[in-house]
């Protein structure tokens, strides 16, 4: 999570492997799951707020293996 402008979080997902999944698809789905804005730029998905404690379980949902997320 980093804070941004105005003092507004931003949680960062960094480390997707294109390749495997469509991250677009991915930003969107979670966007909408967590009700927050977003985007998806330079193989990084920024979701607007603080959803470190829920992302990890999501991307456990969409087949990535949990000893390969690291919360920081």
């Amino acid at each position: 999570t980093v804070k941004r402008r105005f003092g507004k979080l931003t949680t960062l997902i960094e480390g997707l492997d294109s390749k495997d999944i469509d991250i677009k698809d991915l930003a969107k789905n979670l966007k909408s799951k967590f009700a927050c804005g977003g985007t998806y730029k330079e193989n990084t998905i920024e979701l607007q707020g603080d959803h470190k404690k829920k992302v990890k379980d999501e991307l456990i949902k969409y087949g990535f293996a949990p000893e390969t997320i690291s919360v920081e």
